[in-house]
C-alpha cells in the first residue's frame, strides 16, 4: 500500500511539472513589437536585469549581428522564464515574409502562441500568414493588441478586423484607458477591476483600483459581451448567467482556458510593450489560458516497420519521442539541434535513434537555450525543448526515439524559393570554404537550396526574397570567413505543360557482352496548380518488372529538375507509366532509369510548354498624396491591383505583382513617396508569362548556356 502511495506522488509530482509548461511561440506582422514584447517578459519574469531595445540593437533575442544592424528578427530564439511557479519556453519569431520557415517550423512544436498586432496597423499581411500557419497546426492562441500608445491607436478596430480579416473569434477580456498619449492602463472585465500604471515608462508597477465612472458604462457592456460569448461555448456560465446569479472570476478564468484551448475563442489583451504597460496581464494570460504539454492530444505517428499509426502520450514514463525542428551551426560546439520532446527521457551520453533516416546517433550534450546563451542540463524529458549537440546527420523535420520502440512523426513541408543568384568564390583559397559554408547554411535553412549548373559551371543559390539571400551572403562572410562574388538576383521561373502527350522511351545499349535496355511508355499531362510533379505506375501483367518502377521514377523526377524551353524546373505535370517492356538479361535500374529521363524529355517537346514566373501577393500603405503616383509606377510593373482601402489617414493598396518586375521596389517607392510608404509581399502562386517577355527569357537563356 505504501509502495503504491509512493509511486501515486511521484506521478503527481510528474504531472504538475507538465501541467507547470507553456511552450509559446511570439508571432506577428514586421514590426508589430514581438521582440520588444519578448524582452519586456523576460525582464519582469526577472531573467533579465536590464531591459533591451531593438532601434539600439540591444535586445537579448536579437542576438544575431544581422539582425541587431537591420532592427529586424531573422531567426528564431528560444528562451525560457518564470512567472507563478510555470516555467514558460519562449520562442521568438520573425515577422519578415522571407523567413517564414522559422515560423513554421517553432508553430509545429509549441503548443500555444501569442499574436501581436499594432494597434495602429491593425491586421496586417504577415499576421494572416503566421494566422494560417497557426490555422495549420491547430495552435490554441491569445492576442495582444501592442502600441496603445501610438497615434492612431484603435483596440475595438483591430477587435473588429481579427473577426472580418482572420475569421476569428475574439473576445476581449480587457478595454483599455485611454489611447496614443493618455494611454494609462486597461480595465481587467474580469474583475471589473482597472490597472493603471505608474508614470509614463510603466516600470513603477501599477495601481489596481476602481472602473474610473466615464468608463463604467463601457466596461459594463463589454463583460456583458464576455458573459455572453463564454455561455454560448459553456452551458455552465450560461445556466448563471440566464438565472442572474454570481460568476467568480476562477470560473471564467477556466472557461476561457477550455474555450482558448479547443480553439473556440481568441482572448484579447492591450497594452504597450515599449512603455512597459500590459506585459504582466499578458504574463498572467498566458499561464492562465494557453495549454500545457497536458492539455494538448498525443502526438501521433507511424511505425516505420509496420506503417501503422502509433500514438505516444505525453508522459516522461513513455518511451522517447522528439522532433528535430531546427538545426544551427555554433563555432564552439559544431552543430546544435534544437528538438522538443514529445514522451520519454533523453540523457547526455545516451543513442537517440534517427527513425527518418534509419540510425543511430550519440548525444554528447543537453542544452538549454537562452537566445545564443547556453546552460547544461543533466537530462531533457517529455515538454521540454532543448538543444542537442553530437547529431551530426539529423536534420530539419526528422523523428528521434526510442529503437525498439521506433516512432516517425509527420514531417515539415517548406515552402519553394522563388529567386536565385550564381555565386562564386573570390579566391582560390574560398573555394573548398564556400562549399562547407552553404553545407552548413543548407541544414540550418530548409528554404535555401543550392545547386551546381552543369552547362554554365556557376553555382546557384536560391531563397525566399533579396534580403533572404543578402542575410545568406553577409553570414557567409562574417560567420565562415568566405569572401564571395554574386550576380544580380533572377527570378526562380518554372516551366509547365499544356496538353497531354504520350511519349515512349527507349534506352537500348548493345556493346559486347551484357547489355542495357529499358523501354517504358509515359502519358503526361497538365497536373493541378502546386502539386509539383506526380508519377503513378498503370502497368498490369508485368510489362515493367516492380523492381524497375521506382528507377522510372527517378529518372522522371531527374529529367524535370530542367525544363526544354530555358532549363527551367519543370512543375505541375502528372505523368503515368502505361506500358513498356523488358529484357530477361540485359535489363537494369540503370536502363529504366536512362528511359524514364528520355520519355519524360520527348514528352516535354510535344507537351505545349510554356514559362511561369512567381506572383507576389503585395500590400502597399502609402499617404493618399502620393497614390496616383504609387499606381502609375504599379501598373508600369504589370502589378494587378486587387483592392484600394482606407486606414487611417493612408490608403491600402492590394494586388498581386510578378516578381520579376519588383527588384529594386524598396527604393522606387521611397523616391516616389518621400519615404513615407511601405510595403510587403509574400509568394502567391505561379502563372504564365506573357509571350513576348517568354521570348526574352528563353532567348537570354540560351545566350547564357552558349556563352
Amino acid at each position: 500500500m505504501e509502495q503504491l502511495l509512493a509511486a501515486d506522488k511521484i506521478k503527481m509530482a510528474k504531472d504538475a511539472r507538465l501541467e507547470n509548461i507553456r511552450n509559446i511561440g511570439i508571432i506577428a506582422h514586421i514590426d508589430a513589437g514581438k521582440t520588444t514584447t519578448t524582452e519586456r517578459m523576460l525582464y519582469f519574469t526577472g531573467k533579465v536585469y536590464k531591459i533591451g531595445t531593438v532601434d539600439e540593437g540591444t535586445a537579448v533575442m536579437d542576438w544575431m549581428v544581422q539582425e541587431q544592424e537591420r532592427g529586424i528578427t531573422i531567426t528564431s530564439a528560444a528562451t525560457t522564464c518564470f512567472w507563478k511557479q510555470k516555467n514558460i519556453n519562449i520562442i521568438d519569431t520573425p515577422g519578415h515574409v522571407d523567413f517564414t520557415v522559422e515560423v513554421e517550423r517553432s508553430l509545429k512544436v509549441l503548443d500555444g502562441a501569442v499574436i501581436v498586432l499594432c494597434a495602429v496597423g491593425g491586421v496586417q499581411p504577415q499576421s494572416e500568414t503566421v494566422w494560417r500557419q497557426a490555422d495549420k497546426y491547430r495552435v490554441p492562441r491569445i492576442a495582444f493588441v501592442n502600441k496603445m500608445d501610438r497615434t492612431g491607436a484603435d483596440f475595438f478596430k483591430v477587435v473588429e478586423q481579427m473577426r472580418e480579416r482572420l475569421g476569428a473569434n475574439p473576445i476581449p477580456l480587457q478595454i483599455p484607458i485611454g489611447s496614443e498619449n493618455a494611454f494609462l492602463g486597461m480595465i481587467d472585465l474580469i474583475t471589473m477591476k482597472a490597472i493603471i500604471y505608474k508614470g509614463d515608462e510603466g516600470t513603477s508597477g501599477y495601481d489596481v483600483t476602481e472602473i474610473p465612472g466615464d468608463l463604467k458604462k463601457q466596461a459594463s457592456h463589454y463583460r456583458h459581451n464576455l458573459i455572453e460569448k463564454l455561455g454560448e461555448i459553456d452551458e455552465t456560465v450560461l445556466e448563471k448567467y440566464i438565472h442572474d446569479q454570481g460568476i467568480y472570476p476562477s470560473e471564467i478564468r477556466e472557461c476561457i482556458r477550455k474555450a482558448t484551448i479547443n480553439g473556440k475563442m481568441i482572448p484579447v489583451l492591450c497594452g504597450a510593450s515599449a512603455k512597459n504597460k500590459g506585459i504582466q496581464p499578458l504574463l498572467d494570460g498566458i499561464t492562465d489560458y494557453l495549454p500545457s504539454p497536458l492539455d494538448i492530444p498525443p502526438v501521433k505517428g507511424t511505425n516505420p516497420r509496420t506503417g501503422g499509426e502509433i500514438t505516444r502520450q505525453t508522459s516522461s514514463e513513455e518511451k522517447l519521442c522528439g522532433l528535430v525542428f531546427k538545426i544551427k551551426s555554433d563555432p564552439f560546439v559544431g552543430k546544435l539541434a534544437y528538438a522538443r520532446i514529445y514522451s520519454g527521457v533523453l540523457r547526455p551520453g545516451e543513442y537517440a535513434y534517427n527513425s527518418t533516416k534509419d540510425i543511430k546517433e550519440r548525444v554528447g550534450k543537453i542544452l538549454r537555450m537562452h537566445a545564443n546563451k547556453q546552460e547544461i542540463v543533466d537530462k531533457a524529458e517529455a515538454g521540454d525543448i532543448v538543444a542537442l549537440v553530437g547529431l551530426k546527420e539529423t536534420t530539419t523535420g526528422e523523428t528521434i526515439c526510442d529503437e525498439d520502440n521506433p516512432i516517425i512523426l509527420e514531417s515539415m513541408h517548406f515552402p519553394e524559393p522563388v529567386i536565385s543568384m550564381a555565386i562564386e568564390p573570390k579566391t582560390k583559397a574560398d573555394q573548398e570554404k564556400l562549399g562547407i559554408a552553404l553545407n552548413k547554411l543548407c541544414d540550418e535553412d530548409p528554404t535555401f537550396r543550392v545547386r551546381y549548373d552543369k552547362e554554365t559551371g556557376q553555382t546557384i543559390i536560391s531563397g525566399m526574397g533579396e534580403l533572404h539571400l543578402e542575410i545568406i551572403i553577409d553570414r557567409m562572410l562574417r560567420e565562415f570567413n568566405v569572401a564571395a562574388s554574386v550576380d544580380k538576383p533572377q527570378v526562380a521561373y518554372k516551366e509547365t505543360i499544356t496538353r497531354q502527350v504520350r511519349a515512349v522511351g527507349k534506352f537500348i545499349q548493345q556493346t559486347g557482352g551484357r547489355g542495357q535496355y529499358g523501354h517504358v511508355v509515359l502519358d503526361i499531362m497538365p497536373g493541378r496548380k502546386g502539386s509539383g510533379i506526380s508519377f503513378e505506375s498503370k502497368i498490369i501483367g508485368g510489362a515493367v518488372p516492380k523492381e524497375y518502377i521506382p528507377a522510372v521514377k527517378e529518372g522522371v523526377i531527374e529529367a524535370a529538375q530542367s525544363g526544354s524551353l530555358a532549363g527551367y524546373p519543370v512543375t505541375d505535370v502528372e505523368v503515368k507509366l502505361v506500358d513498356g517492356s523488358f529484357h530477361e538479361v540485359d535489363s537494369s535500374d540503370l536502363a529504366f532509369h536512362m528511359a524514364g529521363v528520355i520519355a519524360f524529355n520527348e514528352g516535354l517537346k510535344n507537351g505545349g510548354s510554356i514559362l511561369l514566373e512567381p506572383i507576389m501577393s503585395l500590400e502597399v500603405v502609402t499617404p493618399e498624396n502620393y497614390m496616383g503616383d504609387v499606381i502609375g509606377d504599379l501598373s508600369s510593373r504589370r502589378v494587378k491591383i486587387d483592392s484600394i482601402t482606407d486606414r487611417a489617414n493612408t490608403k491600402i493598396i492590394k494586388g498581386f505583382a510578378p516578381l520579376g518586375e519588383m527588384f529594386g521596389y524598396a527604393t522606387s517607392l521611397r523616391s516616389l513617396t518621400q519615404g513615407r510608404a511601405s510595403y510587403t509581399m509574400e509568394p502567391s502562386f505561379y502563372q504564365e508569362v506573357p509571350r513576348n517577355l517568354a521570348d526574352k527569357i528563353i532567348e537570354l537563356s540560351g545566350r547564357v548556356k552558349r556563352g
